[in-house]
C-alpha cells in the first residue's frame, strides 16, 4: 500500500479514487494532482511505480494542506468564531447547525440522539 501525507491509500483503487482518502484532498484536486505529476488516473495503486509515487509525493507536500496541517486550521477557525462571539461561533458552541438550517424539524444529525422529556412512560404502580 501507498502512502501520501502519512495514509495508507487502498492499493486496489485507481489512484485519483485513492487519493481522495487523505483528508484534504477531494476529487478535483487528486485530478490537478495527478494532472501535474502526469500519471494516468486510471492507473491502479498497486501499480505506481516509486518514480510515481515519489511525484505524487512532492506535489502534495509542496502545494496543498492536508491531514493534520488542516485539521489545525479549521479547528482554530472555529475556536476564533467562538473566542470573538460571532453568531457562527455561538452556533458552534450549543452545538446547532451552523448554516443556516432549520431546528424545528430535522437536525438530528449535529444535535445528537433524542432525549425523553418526562411523562412518556407510564407510571409503575406502587402498594398503598
Amino acid at each position: 500500500m501507498a502512502r501520501f501525507a502519512n495514509v495508507e491509500v487502498p492499493a486496489d483503487k485507481q489512484i485519483q479514487i485513492a487519493l481522495t482518502y487523505v483528508y484534504g484532498i477531494g476529487p478535483k484536486f487528486a485530478a490537478d494532482i495527478l494532472h501535474g505529476a502526469k500519471v494516468d488516473p486510471t492507473k491502479r495503486t498497486k501499480d505506481l511505480t516509486e518514480a510515481e509515487e515519489k511525484k505524487i509525493r512532492d506535489i502534495i507536500d509542496a502545494n496543498y494542506v492536508v491531514e493534520g496541517d488542516l485539521h489545525r486550521v479549521v479547528t482554530n477557525n472555529v475556536k476564533r468564531l467562538k473566542d470573538i462571539g460571532t453568531y457562527r461561533g455561538l452556533r458552534h458552541k450549543l452545538n446547532l447547525p451552523v448554516r443556516g438550517q432549520r431546528t424545528r424539524t430535522n437536525g438530528r444529525t449535529k444535535r445528537g440522539k433524542r432525549i425523553a422529556v418526562g411523562g412518556s412512560q407510564p407510571k409503575a404502580a406502587s402498594k398503598t
